[in-house]
Formats: C-alpha cells, sequence, structure tokens
C-alpha cells in the first residue's frame, strides 16, 4: 500500500481538498545501510552514535518489525514484536533511526499513521515506485469520487441527502464505490425520518492519504464540522 502525508503549507477548500495532499511517502522495499549522524534526537534522551550502521540488536529488531510490516503498527505492538522494555524505549529508538535516516539522506522515514507508526519512502521518489508498483491504476479515483470523498471527509458524519445537497447530483453510486474500495463506511443511522444511513471514513482513507487523525486534514480547523455541533445537532435530532 501507498500512502500519502498532508503537506504543512495548506490553502483548499472542501472540493479539492484531498486532491491537495501531495505525496510523500511510499512502503519500504530496500534499505541504504551507510548510515552516519551525531547529536542529540530533539525531545529525546537518546544519543545518536558516531557510526549509526552499528546496530544494537534491539535497534536491528525494531527495525526489521518496521521493514516487514504490510500496515501501521501501534507502539505498543512494536515493543511487544522488538522485545523492548516499553513504550519510552521505542520510540527513544524511533528517534534514533528517523535521525540517521535523516543524516544520511536516505529515502527512509518512520512515521505516524492512523494509529500506528510505518517505515516509509519520502516524496522525491514516488514517482519512480509508482512506475513499478503501478499505483495510480490501483488507487485512482476519478473526480467525482474525490469530490465525494472530501465532503464526507470534511463533513462526516453525513447521510446521503447531506452530501447531495453539497454536491447538487445524485451521489449513491459514489458512496457504492467508495464503500466498495473501504474509503467509507456506513457509521449508524441518523435520526431524522426514515433513519438513514450515516457514512463516515475509515483507517484505511487514513493510512492511504497518510493522515494520523481526521484533524491533519488541510484546513481542517476551518472546513471540518465541529464536534459540538455534531454533538447539538444529534441531541435536537432527538
Amino acid at each position: 500500500m501507498f500512502l500519502m502525508s498532508p503537506s504543512p503549507t495548506r490553502d483548499l477548500s472542501v472540493m479539492s481538498g484531498l486532491a491537495g495532499i501531495s505525496a510523500r511517502s511510499t512502503t519500504a522495499a530496500g534499505f541504504r545501510w551507510n548510515f552516519f549522524a551525531t547529536g542529540r534526537v530533539h525531545g529525546s534522551k537518546v544519543n545518536c552514535p558516531i557510526d549509526a550502521r552499528r546496530r544494537t540488536p534491539k535497534l536491528a529488531r525494531l527495525e526489521a518489525v518496521l521493514f516487514v510490516a504490510d500496515e501501521p503498527l501501534p507502539i505498543k505492538r512494536l515493543v511487544q514484536l522488538a522485545t523492548l522494555a516499553d513504550v519510552e524505549e521505542a520510540q527513544q529508538l524511533i528517534d534514533l533511526l528517523n535521525l540517521a535516516y535523516d543524516a544520511s539522506g536516505s529515502t527512509f522515514r518512520v512515521e505516524r499513521i492512523a494509529t500506528g507508526l510505518r517505515l516509509l519512502t519520502r516524496r522525491e521518489v514516488v514517482f519512480w515506485l509508482d512506475k513499478l508498483h503501478q499505483r495510480q491504476a490501483a488507487h485512482k479515483l476519478t473526480p467525482p469520487m474525490l469530490e465525494t470523498l472530501a465532503i464526507v471527509a470534511y463533513r462526516q458524519p453525513l447521510t446521503r441527502a447531506d452530501l447531495e445537497a453539497v454536491r447538487g447530483v445524485q451521489s449513491s453510486e459514489m458512496l457504492k464505490q467508495l464503500l466498495e474500495r473501504e474509503l467509507v463506511r456506513i457509521a449508524g443511522e441518523d435520526d431524522s425520518l426514515g433513519r438513514p444511513f450515516l457514512y463516515e471514513t475509515t483507517r484505511k482513507f487514513l493510512e492511504l492519504y497518510g493522515l494520523q487523525s481526521l484533524d491533519d486534514l488541510p484546513m481542517a480547523d476551518r472546513l471540518r464540522r465541529p464536534r459540538n455541533s455534531i454533538s447539538e445537532e444529534m441531541t435536537s435530532a432527538a
């Protein structure tokens, strides 16, 4: 699976928010082991060795687990798989790996995606990896699908009627395709007449676009529905 991450600079509308997220990273296909790094990890108690090619057994285990994982792993799961002492030690080792990768100009980094951590490649090499893995064909969304997904992402949870009120066109087929791709799911039923389904995005959506949470969406503070307004709407409907 290929993942994307939000750009630090965000100036997008709700219709084009997802389209504006630049591809930053993809799953790793190998390592370059010639890492040299010196200094201290920012915000961490870990000091990076002068020659970071020398992996301690714990660091090597952690790196190997991240390398072979086919999905983001929660940090507690990493502690178990790499046989580490605790979450704090795991985070320190992750910081050490990222410092080594950055210092060497490596194409790899460990990033937090959805509810876990994953070893990714940087955006600079996405173009060539797309050719290798045919990513564009596998994950390409049509403009109507992307528009529908963006509205769901920013306005969730919402009914089909809410979606169609924004798009101005019938959207059942777009929702069906997004459901089949597991980017959208049914979140429950609305309390309005007929109890229509409510739709929301999935964890796969976060993983695909390299988001830790919905708050990482471009201009999320301006375009997303405030949580308190959602609660008020549900209370008034009840």
